[in-house]
């Protein structure tokens, strides 16, 4: 029998589903009925909670939101914790109105927050299984079934996040309206799968040299390069080195620099391991897809090529529209180009 883990007592009004209740917010923490829960590779892990939150009228449409292997389930302006990552989208009376909206938000199985995931797992934390974005699909069902959600009004998944949506709609169209998949594609481009791998090489050499972190900073440094574009760069950063002492002082490397050393702050080695992985395994047949779909695609994006949104958007097995985004801030324009994406969400 699954079972719903509370964060502290809750109100006589509390939602069905458990946790905890802060106005229009709920928390919580549910356990998944499967254990040992298997995977779609192959091996299993004993026990799978997920960390989830709701933000809307009780009453209202459900739309699940999920982004790219950073992100938490905390998204809009009116979360239970930290300020959301999508905050300038979602929240009251924006483009994803949580007056009028439930938006639902889980951390990913394996990645860096609540849920299940080497942090949690310290006894298989070195040798954390592979995770698919499939994997990701079931705890997503799964979790709607305990909270008494039969149907989602949409799922948004960016990034990382919109492979997850892919998968979703691919293995249970019946629980799913409509979908908007933004710069994702069916399977992984090769070169990015390249620059992939040799970021994770780079992170494991950091770890058999106890230097896990710093690995881990070089390689988001790295990782930097590949969300946004040669444009932005060379309108940002020119000159030479700043330091004599230094000779690597360029003003370019200062940047890539500081966005590493941000991340280490906020990422687990490991769970980076686990998810840019799963980037990399992610495939989905687009003729299995029966959910009518929006999908963006940014022109400059060097990690999801249009011509690979191309392809998906062809062979989709459901009407299918693809929109596509200039951006300077290519991958990222997810996270940058508000004003296109507000104009996209007020549409659902």
């Amino acid at each position: 029998m699954a079972e719903l883990v509370r964060e502290r007592d809750v109100s006589s009004n509390a939602y069905k589903g458990g946790g905890k209740r802060d106005g229009s917010r709920v928390a919580g923490t549910v356990t998944l009925s499967q254990r040992p829960f298997c995977l779609e590779n192959g091996g299993e892990i004993a026990e799978v909670q997920v960390a989830y939150e709701i933000v809307g009228p009780s009453d209202g449409p459900v739309i699940a939101v999920l982004g790219g292997i950073s992100a938490t389930r905390y998204v809009s302006a009116a979360t239970s914790g930290p300020r959301g990552w999508w905050a300038d989208l979602c929240g009251p009376n924006l483009a994803l109105d949580t007056t009028k909206y439930r938006l639902l938000s889980w951390d990913f199985l394996g990645g860096n927050g609540a849920t299940t995931g080497p942090r949690s797992a310290p006894d298989v934390r070195e040798s954390f299984p592979d995770i698919t974005t499939f994997d990701q699909a079931r705890v997503a069902e799964e979790l709607l079934s305990l909270l008494g959600i039969k149907q989602l009004h949409a799922f948004v998944g960016a990034s990382y996040g919109g492979m997850v949506a892919l998968a979703f709609a691919a293995a249970y169209p019946a629980k799913v309206r409509q979908l908007v998949a933004i710069v994702t594609a069916h399977r992984s481009a090769p070169l990015a799968i390249g620059w992939r791998t040799i970021q994770r090489q780079i992170v494991q050499l950091g770890l058999s040299a106890d230097r896990g972190d710093e690995g881990l900073a070089i390689a988001r440094a790295l990782g930097m390069s590949t969300y946004r574009t040669a444009d932005e760069f060379s309108q940002r950063f020119s000159g030479g080195r700043t330091e004599e002492a230094d000779p690597d002082s360029f003003p370019v490397w200062g940047y890539l620099k500081s966005r590493g050393d941000d991340y280490v702050r906020q990422m687990d080695p490991y769970a980076f391991l686990t998810l840019s992985r799963s980037i990399d395994l992610h495939e989905v047949d687009p003729a299995k897809i029966a959910v009518p779909s929006t999908l963006v695609a940014v022109r400059q994006d060097q990690l999801v090529p249009l011509s690979l949104v191309e392809e998906l958007a062809a062979n989709y097995g459901a009407p299918c529209e693809l929109q596509v985004l200039d951006s300077l801030y290519g991958h990222d324009g997810f996270l940058k180009e508000p004003t296109f994406f507000s104009n996209l969400f007020r549409c659902l």
